[in-house]
């Protein structure tokens, strides 16, 4: 995953493009992204495998460049959120259930 990170930023930096890559653009563009993603799924659940996994691959760059922007660790803010989920979401009371914690 480094080499594949390091890659997005050489991308990114030989463009001079993190100017652009504000927290506000960059949440704009992962919604719209998220949004091109959706858009294959519109009216049917036939869709393109290779075009949804190449929306899907801008959603994660875009995550990248985001988690950049706040001069965050990935890995770390997502097991962060995870011990988090696992205390709202414990097995016993969640499993095979999609309800929100609240309601659990």
């Amino acid at each position: 995953m480094k080499d594949t990170i390091e890659r997005v930023r050489k991308f990114r930096n030989d463009r001079d493009w993190s100017q652009f890559h504000t927290p506000e653009n960059l949440a704009k563009a992962i919604n719209i992204e998220a949004g091109e993603l959706l858009e294959h799924f519109l009216w049917d659940n036939n869709f393109n495998k290779e075009d949804v996994c190449d929306e899907l691959a801008d959603v994660f760059v875009y995550c990248m460049h985001m988690a950049d922007a706040l001069d965050v660790n990935i890995e770390e803010i997502i097991n962060r959120k995870m011990d988090k989920n696992e205390k709202k979401y414990p097995v016993e009371k969640a499993k095979g259930n999609s309800k929100k914690y609240t309601e659990l």
